[in-house]
């Protein structure tokens, strides 16, 4: 991290804006700051926006970041957009703000994430060690490594002038705007796992809602991106209780003739 805005972006190596959103993240995003400040390497910046914060969150990122923003929609998408377009960095990783890199993760970013690569996301670590978390975790990484499905574990990465050309995240989504914006940067160029980079990651969903609860969702949420629209869609509106089918009453002129009957 530079010791001043104005010392970034330094010349002579590849520069990163790190870009956090922040919603009601005052637990989780000091140490998610702190693990920056561990970094190895030195040629990125610190943005974080905070949307619809209703707690200090604002406290813990306004003494730690280069820039910093407040908007009072909780969306993650603009707060995802408004940090990528006031980048300063050649490279954009979109981080969650539950979520710790390994000291050496910007430094193997640099080194790995080249320009023949369009987007990308590092090795998901669970927080949690259990074997049904590490099991959970495995799996994505798998998926990841092999390109069966371009996704993230706390971890975006894409190119500034590549984001800036497709136009951002699609603020009208609130499922799956990961695979989204992904899918939009095919035409730049492959997709790339590190796994030399680990990303730490809070398993406080699973553990609320359960692992199989989870994979539920998220499998209810892939089967209806593929034949049904997202927009405007959210994890509470997809779980939601169908309303029970009305139970059948004959018409009126039925129930006459029955009575005459």
């Amino acid at each position: 991290m530079t010791a001043a805005n104005s010392e970034f972006p330094a010349k002579g190596s590849v520069s990163i804006s790190v870009i956090i959103p922040a919603h009601n993240e005052e637990e989780f995003l000091p140490k998610t700051l702190a693990a920056l400040r561990k970094q190895t390497y030195e040629n990125f910046e610190i943005i974080v926006v905070c949307n619809g914060c209703t707690d200090n969150t604002r406290d813990a990122a306004c003494q730690e970041c280069d820039q910093f923003f407040d908007i009072t929609e909780k969306s993650l998408g603009k707060a995802r957009n408004l940090g990528g377009h006031r980048a300063r960095g050649d490279i954009l990783l979109f981080l969650d703000a539950d979520t710790l890199l390994e000291p050496q993760a910007l430094a193997e970013v640099a080194r790995r994430f080249t320009r023949k690569y369009s987007a990308g996301t590092l090795k998901g670590i669970p927080d949690n060690p259990t074997l049904p978390h590490r099991t959970v975790y495995w799996a994505k990484n798998f998926v990841h490594f092999m390109h069966f499905h371009r996704g993230s574990s706390g971890v975006i990465l894409c190119w500034k002038d590549h984001f800036e050309a497709v136009g951002g995240f699609d603020e009208g989504l609130y499922l799956r705007e990961n695979s989204d914006l992904m899918y939009k940067l095919r035409p730049y160029g492959r997709y790339k796992y590190i796994r030399a980079a680990g990303a730490t990651t809070s398993m406080r969903r699973y553990e609320k809602k359960g692992l199989f609860e989870m994979a539920r969702l998220w499998t209810k949420v892939w089967w209806m991106s593929h034949f049904s629209d997202l927009q405007n869609q959210t994890y509470e509106l997809v779980d939601a209780p169908r309303e029970p089918k009305p139970k059948y009453k004959p018409s009126a002129w039925l129930t006459s003739q029955e009575k005459r009957g």
